[in-house]
């Protein structure tokens, strides 16, 4: 394991460590508030986790996938057009010939 591999570990440690952190202040809060914002407060939590995964890579990786699909996507839709550019050209240069 590479010492990015280790720190990156480290860094989503930590990042768990805040959310739970997080959920239990929320949580006395909520207790002490009688419920009052608890909604609000459910919010935050889920805010909390949504950045622990992202700093446990979690998120980066399914964006990484899915700007890749999104490049195979376009380079498919590229070589597609550039195809139908090449026929339109064929068939103008045939129209101007006869």
């Amino acid at each position: 394991m590479s010492f990015l591999d280790k720190a990156r570990d480290a860094m989503g440690d930590m990042a768990d460590k805040v959310a739970d952190g997080v959920e239990k202040a929320t949580d006395f809060i909520d207790e002490k508030t009688d419920g009052k914002y608890s909604e609000q407060l459910d919010k935050v939590d889920e805010m909390a986790d949504k950045m622990a995964d992202m700093v446990d890579g979690d998120e980066m990786e399914a964006a990484k996938d899915a700007a890749g699909d999104a490049v195979d996507s376009a380079k498919e839709a590229a070589g597609e057009a550039m195809d139908a550019a090449k026929d339109a050209a064929e068939d103008a240069a045939e129209d101007v010939v006869e």
